[in-house]
């Protein structure tokens, strides 16, 4: 049987408002299991998020620094440390159900951050960009200057009914310099860059996204149905 994605194109939102949809969006689908998957493509306001287990000593800039700068902060239910959303970010969030993608395997929430990962190293590689996994870290990297720098973030929560919600995030015009707030993800030895740094371009989330939504439904295996707002 044909699994059918919406994909959703939502703008600039605030990150609470993003959360709260999300889940209102896991529970619909968890209690009506005919309706087609979800992913939403958004950007957010300047904000950190800490993982529901993050460390707060990872956070570098204090309450004060962050009002002064207009960056929220939030306590989330996803997985992962400390990340940065802002303008220039392209922010995924897959609502699907992993028992229908993977089963009831104990490895699945494993299989669908790689299957995240290869989507992504995809899409970049479609814009020249030599993108990659590296071991023992989530997320997806490239080498500059000898140095290997975080692209793109990937943080998921799954539900008790196998529903998952947040997913990744891409830097593509992203202003890096929101990342000195934190040390991203709690690795402190790494960098972070953006595809238009590497590039040295100009792209916007509109370049990307034909690409980024073509390798998702390949990598998942989806038939897209028509963009919506």
């Amino acid at each position: 049987m044909t699994a059918y994605l919406q994909i959703e194109p939502l703008g600039l939102v605030d990150y609470l408002e993003a959360w709260e949809l999300q889940k209102e969006l896991a529970a619909l689908r968890e209690h009506n299991p005919q309706q087609a998957d979800r992913l939403l493509l958004l950007e957010h306001p300047h904000t950190y998020t800490l993982g529901r287990h993050g460390d707060e000593n990872n956070l570098v800039f204090d309450a004060a620094q962050r009002s002064e700068k207009g960056i929220a902060l939030y306590r989330v239910d996803r997985g992962g440390d400390v990340t940065y959303h802002g303008p220039g970010q392209l922010v995924g969030y897959p609502i699907l159900s992993l028992t229908d993608l993977y089963g009831r395997g104990v490895g699945r929430i494993r299989s669908y951050v790689s299957d995240i990962e290869t989507m992504l190293i995809d899409t970049l590689t479609a814009f020249d960009i030599p993108a990659r996994r590296f071991e023992g870290f989530r997320g997806v990297w490239v080498e500059e200057e000898g140095q290997l720098n975080k692209i793109a973030a990937i943080g998921v929560y799954v539900n008790r009914a196998g529903i998952a919600s947040h997913g990744f995030a891409l830097n593509i015009a992203t202003n890096l310099d929101y990342f000195a707030g934190i040390v991203p993800c709690g690795i402190d030895d790494h960098g972070v860059t953006s595809m238009n740094r590497y590039l040295g371009a100009a792209l916007s989330l509109d370049d990307v996204i034909p690409t980024l939504t073509r390798n998702f439904c390949r990598v998942f295996d989806y038939a897209p149905l028509p963009l919506t707002v």
